[in-house]
């Protein structure tokens, strides 16, 4: 079963700071590649959504290669976030 992909606004928040912050540095073409890139792998959990580790400890049905939930019919992406990144604080106020 194909379930629906969104991006919650703090996801899409995440994307337009990192493609800032990659055009700054390398450049618009160049940034806007990345995050399509990431728009495609995102939009792949499609059909096989529950990837990642289970990380209910931040925020109930969490899972983290990206930080996105899955439901019957949705994969939501709830942050886009660098490796480095707190993500018990990314959380405490979403």
């Amino acid at each position: 079963m194909r379930r629906k992909v969104v991006f919650s606004p703090s996801a899409g928040a995440d994307l337009r700071e990192l493609y800032l912050y990659i055009a700054e540095r390398s450049g618009d073409v160049r940034a806007m590649a990345y995050i399509d890139r990431i728009e495609t792998y995102c939009r792949g959990f499609d059909t096989l959504p529950e990837r990642g580790t289970r990380r209910d400890d931040l925020l109930q049905g969490l899972r983290i290669v990206l930080a996105f939930h899955v439901d019957a019919t949705t994969v939501t992406f709830d942050r886009i976030l660098y490796g480095g990144r707190d993500l018990g604080g990314a959380f405490e106020h979403d």
